[in-house]
């Protein structure tokens, strides 16, 4: 089955968290600005994230009217809504509940402005929802009936949108989703000098035991380190 390359792409405390307070500090402005960089160094054809990163970095809690397709009836058939973008945004959102107001993410950044989203769906997703975004113009394709198929969703992804190369970038579920399917080609992590402590979460939930080759490393300023690792 042909899919993506993926490359996990997160920052990190060195207590291997990628949530919490820290990441809001002004000691971690720096790395998160070279984090970006490297985002946009690796020219992927799309980044992908779960339904809670997605929400709190683009959505942000806004959630749709959706009393005027309260009638309609949608087939379970992809919806491909512009296959030819230059970037792609993927939402892991199995059950359909982000928000969104434009087909496209809007973000000063251009490793992630302007790209056109996709929902990655189960079949259980609403008509309601499913109309909303054909509204307004959202891609969406299924990967499972109630629970998420992801090699079908990146089959999908590459058949469909010709996705060659994809960033993973968050969170820990959907990491974890990836690592336990051994979809993970590459990690690219960015270390900043901070443990994070208790109450954040890991760079992957609930994984399996996977052996990583260290390729390259590099000394970033304010004492955080870029490490980049290939698939054993």
């Amino acid at each position: 089955m042909n899919r993506p390359y993926i490359i996990c792409h997160m920052v990190m405390s060195i207590d291997g968290k990628v949530t919490g307070d820290f990441l809001s500090r002004p000691d971690c402005e720096m790395p998160t600005e070279i984090y970006y960089q490297i985002n946009r160094d690796y020219h992927a054809n799309a980044f992908a994230c779960g339904r809670v990163t997605m929400e709190e970095s683009f959505t942000h809690g806004y959630q749709p009217d959706l009393s005027n397709f309260a009638d309609v009836s949608i087939q379970r058939e992809d919806h491909i809504a512009d296959k030819n973008a230059a970037f792609f945004a993927v939402a892991f959102d199995r059950y359909g509940k982000l928000g969104w107001t434009t087909s496209k993410i809007v973000d000063e950044d251009p490793g992630y402005g302007n790209a056109h989203i996709i929902e990655v769906l189960c079949e259980d997703a609403s008509d309601a929802y499913l109309a909303y975004l054909q509204s307004i113009g959202v891609s969406y394709i299924f990967a499972g009936k109630e629970d998420l198929n992801l090699p079908l969703a990146l089959d999908k992804l590459y058949r469909l949108f010709r996705i060659q190369k994809l960033l993973l970038e968050g969170g820990s579920v959907i990491n974890g989703v990836f690592a336990r399917e051994n979809m993970i080609d590459e990690l690219s992590l960015v270390l900043v000098p901070t443990v994070a402590g208790k109450d954040g979460k890991p760079l992957f939930y609930d994984s399996i035991l996977q052996d990583y080759i260290l390729t390259q490393t590099k000394l970033l300023p304010d004492s955080s380190v870029w490490l980049n690792y290939h698939k054993k």
